[in-house]
Order: structure tokens, then C-alpha cells, then sequence
């Protein structure tokens, strides 16, 4: 594959371009303050982010920016906002290529991978509800499995053999051991990390039967925390799913108390135990996934964690330190499939990327708390 220098065009006007013959959205620029300026003179890459609006895709969109590479966007934006993008933007002083493509879209995406011509994929988009996985499982299996089958054939169509897949920890199920190693076999209890396997196994095979592919299987743990600026973060849509963004939406006045699944676990104060990751974490690791497989191919599985774990109880508080107030809990009964512990081992990460987290649990909360407390309502307008 050619990795050939490109220009990148000047976007820092509002409007539309053409590229191939495709017509796509040049974002606004507002700079109210210090921002990355100018535009690099050389480019390493030109990558395609499939759901590069959502939370750690527009973190990735937006390291990737300021690492050098030229960056298009393809998001249905039905869980994500194009302000993420705008304020990308904002930030990295120059602006990705957004087009609102959806995965189930083949002819879309075939249009849209001759247009730009990429030379790798990062692959976040996709539904991550496990409750709602339960209720709707032939929707998360089209969405996310074919959904990417139709990525995959896109790809192979247009000559571009190089993919980071947004995996999951949850591919591992309930282990007899910890910490997570990246040799365990996969035993996913929820339809959601079912479909994560699913599409490992079918990476697997394609790296297996063509080795002209370089794949990398990115499980992560529990992204949290926002970009220093507090102008981008996690903006989740209804109820949050996950720990953090609900201690957040609590510290701001949207929830009423955190619900507490569970405090008889064999764990230092009866709560669960997860790892949790800097999502600015999560996005140098696939900066560096994206660098590993473009260089050496070949099919590679990468745990994306601290390798700590932090009980519910301990991030509540780590969260109230940082927000400056007590926030009110109620332990309720656990749920169904919940584990005590789970935290990963990213030695092999460390050994082949030269990738570690460098942020911990205090710099988490304090940057997700700025981003909520600065953005009470996410990404809709104050």
C-alpha cells in the first residue's frame, strides 16, 4: 500500500467540497481561544473513522489531527452530534471530512471509499447498549456484524487492507481469573459483546485466508474521562449505561442519586471493581495500533487498559473530590451477569506499541466533570 506524502486543502472556511465527485461538509472554524494553527505541510495517512462523531471517536478524530494525519468521518449521527466535529475543529485548527454514511449503507460507503481513497480504517461505529443488545438482538447483529461485513467489502473493493476494530473487554465473559490476558478464550455473556466476538472471529478468518490484510483487535476497559479542553466529551443519549457519566449527570443536577448494583462482593469495600481508561488513553493507543500494523501486518490482539482496578464506591468519591460536593447513592440489588473484578493486563500493549495509560483515576474524573459541568446538557445548545 502506497503511504505517498498528500497536501492537505485549507478547511477553515464554512462550506461544502467535492471530492470525487462526492459532495462533503466543510466545518466551521471558531477559535475563541489558543488552538493548534496552520496546517502540517506533510501527511503520514489518510484515515477513515466510521463513527468518528461519538466520544471516543471524536477524541481519536482529534489526536490524529494533531499527530498529522488528513481524517475523514463516517457517522449516521444517530448517536453522536456534528458539534463534536465542529469543536474537533476548533481544537486541532483544522477540520476532518465528515460525511453521514451508515454502515448498513453498502453502495454509500463503496461511493464513499472511492471518493477518499483511505489508506486505513479505525472502525468505532456501532450499537453498545448491553440491556438494550437483550431486547433488540437482531438489530445489534445487522447494525454491528453486517454492518461491518459491509465495511469489510467496501475495503477490499477499494484496495485499503488496514483496519483498527473498536473490540470490547466484555468479548471475555466471566474469566476464572484475573487479570484479563489476551490469550483467554472469548465467552461473551451479553448479545452486545456477542456481536464484538463475532466480528473478531470474522477478522481472524479474513487475516487467516488473505494475508495482505493488517488488522489490529482492540479490547478496551471502561473509557471515561474527557479531552483537558472540556470542549468535547461523553454526551450519551437517555439514561447512561455506563458508571462515570451518570456520576456526572448526578453531580449536575440531571439524576437524582446513583444506584449502587451490589455492595457484598469479595472487593475492598463490597463494590464492584472495574479498570477504567482516560479516553485521551484510548485514543494514543490507536494512533499507535494504526503505526504497528502499517508497518509490521499482520493480525494483532491488544488489551487498552490500566491494569488497576477501581471499586464503584472509590470512583464516586474520586468523582466528588474533583466536583467539590457529596453526591447521594443508594445500594440496590446487583444485577444478573455482573462480575466482582475486571481489570486487564496491558503488558502486551506496552511490549509491541510502546503503548501504556498515563492518566489516573483523579485526572479522569477531574477532566470528565470538566467537560460535564461546562456542557450540563451535553452537546445540545445552553
Amino acid at each position: 500500500m502506497s503511504l505517498a506524502t498528500r497536501r492537505v486543502p485549507r478547511t477553515s472556511m464554512h462550506g461544502w467540497g467535492a471530492s470525487g465527485g462526492l459532495l462533503f461538509k466543510v466545518l466551521p472554524l471558531n477559535l475563541p481561544y489558543p488552538v493548534r494553527t496552520g496546517v502540517p505541510e506533510r501527511i503520514n495517512m489518510k484515515i477513515l473513522v466510521t463513527g468518528g462523531a461519538g466520544y471516543i471517536g471524536s477524541h481519536t478524530v482529534l489526536e490524529l489531527l494533531n499527530a498529522g494525519h488528513e481524517v475523514v468521518v463516517m457517522d449516521n449521527l444517530s448517536n453522536s452530534s456534528e458539534t463534536s466535529l465542529q469543536r474537533v475543529a476548533e481544537l486541532a485548527g483544522r477540520a476532518p471530512e465528515f460525511h453521514n454514511v451508515d454502515l448498513l449503507d453498502l453502495a454509500g460507503m463503496k461511493e464513499l471509499f472511492v471518493s477518499t481513497q483511505p489508506d486505513a480504517v479505525i472502525h468505532f461505529a456501532g450499537l453498545k447498549a448491553v440491556g438494550e443488545s437483550a431486547e433488540k438482538p437482531l438489530w445489534y447483529y445487522q447494525t454491528n456484524v453486517a454492518g461491518t461485513l459491509n465495511l469489510i467489502y467496501a475495503m477490499e473493493e477499494a484496495n485499503c487492507r488496514s483496519i483498527v476494530f473498536s473490540s470490547s473487554a466484555t468479548v471475555y465473559g466471566e474469566p476464572e481469573s484475573m487479570p484479563l490476558v489476551e490469550k483467554l478464550n472469548m465467552d461473551a455473556q451479553s448479545c452486545y459483546g456477542r456481536t464484538k466476538e463475532h466480528i473478531e472471529d470474522m477478522l481472524v478468518d479474513l487475516a487467516a485466508s488473505d494475508d495482505r490484510w493488517n488488522i489490529a483487535l482492540l479490547r478496551y476497559f471502561n473509557p471515561v474521562g474527557a479531552h483537558e479542553s472540556g470542549r468535547i466529551g461523553e454526551d450519551p443519549s437517555g439514561i447512561p449505561n455506563n458508571l462515570v457519566p451518570f456520576i456526572a449527570q448526578v453531580a449536575v443536577g440531571r439524576r437524582e442519586h446513583l444506584n449502587v448494583f451490589g455492595n457484598d462482593y469479595p472487593t475492598v469495600d463490597g463494590t464492584g471493581v472495574r479498570d477504567y481508561i482516560h479516553v485521551v488513553d484510548l485514543a494514543d493507543g490507536h494512533l499507535k495500533a494504526v503505526d504497528y500494523i502499517t508497518e509490521h501486518g499482520g493480525l494483532h490482539t491488544w488489551n487498552l487498559g490500566t491494569g488497576n482496578g477501581y471499586s464503584v464506591l472509590e470512583v464516586l468519591h474520586a468523582f466528588e473530590k474533583a466536583c467539590g460536593k457529596e453526591l447521594p447513592y443508594k445500594i440496590v440489588a446487583r444485577r444478573p451477569g455482573d462480575v466482582a473484578v475486571s481489570y486487564a493486563d496491558p503488558s502486551s500493549a506496552l511490549a509491541d506499541l510502546g503503548w501504556s495509560a498515563s492518566r489516573d483515576i483523579d485526572t479522569m474524573v477531574r477532566d470528565h466533570w470538566n467537560w460535564q459541568k461546562n456542557n450540563p446538557n451535553g452537546y445540545e445548545e445552553q
